[in-house]
């Protein structure tokens, strides 16, 4: 509705610059850099999710899916932060719910510190 008020000169027009990529909207889509750091943070959060996840589903294990769960999810919050791409962000959201999953189970089981700490 606003664009429609503002007279047809008022808009500066879009630069065009040679290294500009189109717009794919793609889960794939990349800058073309490698991020090294980004990337192993995904697959040490997407590792943690998936032990936390497996092992939350046994109720003698609680110990580790508490943990690994919750480093998981601490590990998935730092890469969210400082996270480049669609692909990152989308592969350390999978990560920290399956972390955050195990790390929920792994606490209703008995905790971080259940049965050791008394």
């Amino acid at each position: 509705m606003a664009q429609t008020v503002r007279p047809a000169g008022s808009r500066p027009a879009p630069r065009r610059t040679a290294k500009a990529h189109p717009a794919t909207g793609s889960l794939f889509a990349t800058d073309g850099r490698p991020h090294p750091l980004q990337e192993a943070l995904m697959v040490v959060t997407g590792v943690l999710g998936v032990l936390a996840f497996v092992t939350a589903m046994f109720h003698s294990l609680h110990l580790i899916s508490s943990w690994a769960g919750l480093i998981g999810v601490l590990t998935g919050a730092y890469g969210q932060y400082i996270s480049k791409t669609t692909w990152e962000r989308f592969g350390l959201i999978m990560g920290i719910g399956a972390s955050a999953v195990g790390f929920y189970l792994g606490m209703a089981h008995g905790g971080l510190f259940g049965g050791v700490v008394t």
